[in-house]
């Protein structure tokens, strides 16, 4: 259940369908995930060209996760205290203004991959934290799936035409050129993005901020997030590396922006179809053996790799992950946001619970991502054995969150119980 719905919401929410403020927020993140697409896989390439350096890349990374880690945790108070909208407009600009400084240093911007990696990950805190704490509020347990399946199906749309039309433009174009053009279009995006946020409605402002309140549950015996953040941190780790590898590995096995946005081109197509899918099919009775399925696919389409790292055994890989990773993200981001809804007190603290939640997934995104940057010193960059092993372990970990979440499904869908709305403090 969710308590600060809209009056649009209110109305449909026993119908399984949204209200103004829920679409808003979709085309929102929408415009988010179509500039972050459209430069964000050329980032890492553009800095890969300059650099031909995995750990550089990686460290630009680190350099986001960390700073995204901190962001979650120091703005929870202004975004449960004050106005979480600002919070979200704050992070749309500050992801332009990341692009904008990429404009200005152009290759200079590998000495300072670390700064820029911060700015990246203080503008992404910035607006996850809000996204996800309004996302809460005007979802509820009946329609949080086909939110999600939307979400997913946006995501993957942006995902599949932006990288396409960026690597046709760098193409046509000299590099450098094409580059900054991208990256300038990024930027005018977020612009729209933000510009549409004020259509976005104020929310209920809540009380005082509690800091460490979703951490004091790891400490209780029992308690249901002493398996929820090992699971996150598990989902995480898996994330933080694939998020820059992929694209790096298409790159590298084509030198060609083109055939990466072919690569996007082709399994966000894929991922779009199966988002839409998963959005219908998903119930909380059968997250858990959808969770399971989708789980070991992802895991028996890295084995193809041991092959070869060539690009079709790639685009082999990256068309399995497409069709089955919503089986595994759309039931854990569902059930999650389900138990920090379950009872009145847990959705008074949804602010907390959220930061919980972000730093369980950036723990793990940072624990892989170091992981990555240790085996390739130890073992060197060139080495494709070394890598795809490495692919293996860190692609398996949604077994483990998997593990720790499925009993949790059960117990949850059979303790479920109603409750009254809070009632929270007037807006601001």
């Amino acid at each position: 259940m969710h308590f600060f719905m809209d009056k649009s919401a209110k109305k449909l929410h026993h119908a399984n369908e949204f209200g103004k403020q829920a679409i808003l927020l979709l085309i929102v993140q929408g415009l988010h995930a179509a500039a972050t697409a459209l430069s964000s896989t050329f980032v890492n390439v553009y800095l890969w060209k300059i650099s031909n350096n995995y750990i550089t890349i990686a460290s630009f990374a680190l350099s986001h996760q960390i700073a995204g880690a901190l962001t979650f945790f120091l703005a929870g108070k202004w975004v449960k205290e004050y106005n979480k909208m600002n919070s979200l407009r704050l992070g749309v600009v500050l992801s332009g203004a990341f692009y904008l400084l990429i404009l200005l240093l152009q290759e200079k911007a590998i000495h300072y991959v670390l700064l820029l990696g911060a700015l990246q990950g203080i503008a992404a805190g910035f607006f996850w934290l809000a996204f996800n704490v309004v996302y809460f509020e005007i979802t509820d347990r009946d329609n949080r799936d086909k939110f999600n399946g939307w979400a997913g199906l946006l995501s993957s749309l942006a995902g599949m035409l932006a990288p396409w039309i960026s690597g046709i433009i760098i193409t046509q174009m000299k590099d450098e050129v094409g580059y900054m053009f991208i990256f300038a279009v990024s930027l005018g995006i977020f612009f729209v993005a933000a510009v549409i946020s004020f259509f976005l409605t104020k929310r209920e402002v809540q009380d005082h901020y509690e800091w460490f309140h979703g951490f004091r549950q790891l400490g209780e015996k029992g308690n249901v997030w002493r398996k929820v953040m090992p699971a996150l941190t598990a989902q995480g780790f898996r994330e933080g590396v694939f998020a820059f590898l992929i694209a790096l590995l298409v790159f590298k096995a084509t030198s060609s922006e083109l055939r990466l946005g072919n690569f996007s081109l082709v399994t966000s197509g894929v991922a779009l179809v199966s988002y839409w899918v998963a959005g219908k099919i998903l119930k909380p009775s059968n997250r858990s053996l959808l969770m399971l399925l989708g789980t070991i696919a992802l895991i028996a389409f890295i084995l193809p790799l041991f092959i070869a790292l060539s690009y079709p055994i790639i685009l082999i890989f990256g068309i399995g992950t497409a069709v089955f990773l919503p089986y595994f993200v759309v039931p854990m981001t569902s059930s999650v946001f389900d138990i920090i809804g379950k009872t009145q007190e847990s959705a008074q603290h949804r602010v907390e619970y959220v930061v919980l939640r972000e730093t369980g997934l950036n723990l793990g995104r940072i624990l892989g991502t170091v992981l990555f940057i240790i085996v390739l010193a130890i073992f060197g960059q060139n080495n494709a054995l070394i890598m795809t092993v490495l692919i293996l372990i860190i692609g398996s970990t949604p077994l483990v969150a998997w593990m720790f979440m499925r009993n949790l499904l059960d117990q949850h869908e059979r303790n479920v119980k109603p409750f009254k709305p809070y009632e929270g403090r007037s807006q601001k």
